[in-house]
């Protein structure tokens, strides 16, 4: 039983399986409830309740925990004298000891499912006080802070000061650091670049965002799903969790209007608007994302990380948010159920251990960047129709992001052929327009938010075939199979662009661009994609454009296709163009349609 009263499930090997296969969140953009059930069983047995059944490898952690420490679950005073929901565990030796402050990620449940990482912490000599920002969580909950929800802004980062204060006095720290997944990586990242005091030794960012406002609008395209999830996940109705001044901002964001506003909003509650704050305070900083990035696309991360000058590392990893670090963080045994799945957290750890610690552990030698490439991995079919990882994706380490790529390939887009698609060709083609009905959903989608990625991450990239692509809604272009060294016809490494001329029927169109690898068989795997929309045009009148594409890392086999797909609609983002329109594009002379793909 809870401290509440409320009764656990027997947590077993099954459970923990399901985490490792399906992270951190659950159907319909909820917790997953194996997650919850962990926490709940962890923190049951950190205070000391009886009959919990937790496997072996868990109970051991859990004694050893109690032994070792005072576990508390006290209401720390927030900058306005809010209480903030919070767990602290403090080291019972009389030794110094480093302090790791977790502000917890965006959940209604606050810091209740990162209670494994908070106790894997102490087990490794800190001090833990994680945390539930302001306002975030279902009301009643115990792991609920009161207040509205400020979305990283100035109450945040007052809050994580007076954190840290309570830190102070509670532990006595040697050394202060910030580690946070998702909401609680920006928040980390804010607070260390706005303390007055200057008090954070080092900053660990998993799944993060360095500029919110191009997070979430860039292109001239809102992210609308993305929105819309976290508004979802903050535990309660919007006009119970966010003052008057937040909902406005997301009610324009979700209308699309007053965008200015919005964007300065985000600006404001971004890492990357405080970098020389980071650079002059010298703070290490470790950041970790993702390729297929949903939430916080990866573009402004690296622009970030490009910028800070402080010891550094930037971990890039196959999946979605939240997937590579989601089990270490939720719950996750030693008999992982594939290779590779613990490393995205124990570096993490790793980075602390150094700069709280001060283990010798060969941090500072290692390279500023670690790509893992997309789908690498080995894998074997289990029951059930997937597949299970036997080798993890290979990781390509760089002296610096500038490093990645090293080259560009252009290739142009021509006319229809005998197929009915369009080619990629090594020569400019021109002359030639094709047009489709814009408006509609087709089958070339950037995946599900949160759930595609995740099962990247577990060795099941979601197939497409492109031969059922329906043509009038959709152009296709594609190379010839490609050929090269070793069995990899492509390193693509970078952000690929695509420079189109384009004209609609209407005044405003949305274009979606993927990049697809196509095998043999037909079937495909996405590479990047990246929404476009071009408002305030003259209605058929052609307008030159040009946009990139998510950056990636991705080794495309020798004997595959690549194939550029364009449609007007994705589940993911908002839609300008106007349903049953027409959008042409065309290649004038001197103006060549062209995809550039980056190369390392």
């Amino acid at each position: 039983m809870t401290a509440a009263g409320e009764p656990i499930p027997p947590i077993t090997d099954a459970t923990l399986t399901d985490i490792a296969a399906n992270g951190l969140w659950g159907p319909g953009h909820t917790v997953n409830q194996s997650v919850v059930d962990v926490s709940r069983a962890l923190l049951a047995g950190l205070q000391g309740a009886p009959g919990v059944e937790l496997p072996s490898e868990l109970t051991e952690l859990v004694a050893e925990v109690r032994r070792r420490t005072v576990i508390e679950s006290p209401g720390v005073a927030g900058s306005d004298d809010i209480r903030l929901s919070a767990l602290a565990i403090k080291q019972r030796d009389g030794e110094p000891h480093p302090a790791v402050i977790m502000p917890a990620g965006w959940n209604p449940l606050g810091w209740l499912p990162f209670v494994f990482s908070s106790a894997t912490l102490a087990l490794r000599g800190y001090h833990v006080l994680a945390y539930t920002p302001r306002g975030l969580g279902f009301a009643g909950l115990p792991f609920t802070s009161e207040g509205f929800i400020d979305v990283a802004g100035p109450d945040d980062w007052a809050d994580g000061s007076k954190v840290i204060d309570y830190a102070e006095d509670c532990f006595a720290p040697s050394r202060i650091g910030f580690l946070g997944e998702s909401y609680g990586s920006g928040i980390g990242q804010l607070v260390a670049a706005h303390d007055r005091a200057d008090r954070v030794s080092a900053v660990v960012a998993l799944s993060t965002w360095g500029n919110l406002a191009t997070s979430l609008y860039d292109h001239g395209t809102r992210h609308i799903e993305a929105v819309q999830t976290l508004i979802d996940l903050a535990g309660g109705p919007m006009e119970k969790k966010f003052d008057e001044e937040t909902q406005q901002v997301l009610k324009d964001f979700l209308g699309g209007q007053n965008l200015d506003a919005v964007v300065a909003w985000g600006e404001r509650r971004s890492p990357q608007s405080y970098v020389d704050a980071t650079n002059e305070r010298g703070i290490p900083t470790f950041i970790s994302n993702t390729w297929h990035e949903t939430l916080f696309p990866l573009a402004s991360v690296v622009d970030t990380f490009d910028r800070l000058t402080v010891p550094k590392r930037l971990n890039v990893w196959i999946g979605d948010h939240g997937a590579p670090e989601g089990p270490g963080m939720t719950g996750l045994l030693s008999s992982a159920p594939f290779p590779g799945l613990w490393e995205p957290i124990r570096e993490a750890y790793d980075w602390l251990d150094h700069h709280l610690l001060g283990k010798d552990n060969g941090v500072p030698d290692w390279p500023e960047v670690n790509n893992q490439i997309m789908f690498t991995y080995r894998t074997s079919p289990i029951p059930g129709g997937t597949h299970l990882i036997t080798e993890p994706a290979r990781r390509e380490p760089h002296a610096s992001w500038g490093d990645v790529t090293t080259g560009c390939e252009p290739w142009y887009l021509t006319g229809a052929n005998g197929s009915g698609d369009g080619a990629l060709s090594d020569k400019p083609a021109s002359g030639w327009s094709r047009d489709f009905i814009a408006g509609n959903l087709t089958e070339a989608t950037a995946g599900v938010l949160l759930e595609t990625g995740q099962q990247e991450w577990f060795g099941n990239p979601r197939p497409y075939e492109v031969a059922k692509f329906d043509r009038s809604q959709l152009l296709v272009w594609s190379t010839d199979p490609l050929t090269g060294r070793d069995g990899v016809a492509r390193r693509i490494r970078g952000a690929a662009a695509v420079h189109l001329t384009v004209r609609s029927s209407a005044e405003a169109t949305t274009l979606v661009a993927y990049l697809y690898d196509v095998d043999p068989d037909g079937i495909a795997r996405i590479i990047a994609h990246e929404p476009y929309t071009a408002s305030g045009l003259t209605p058929n009148v052609n307008s030159a454009i040009g946009w990139r594409l998510q950056t990636t890392a991705y080794d495309l086999p020798a004997g595959h296709r690549l194939a550029l797909v364009v449609n007007s609609r994705d589940p993911l983002y908002s839609c300008a163009s106007v349903d049953g329109s027409t959008t042409t594009v065309s290649s004038p002379n001197g103006s060549e349609a062209r995809l550039e793909l980056p190369l390392g």
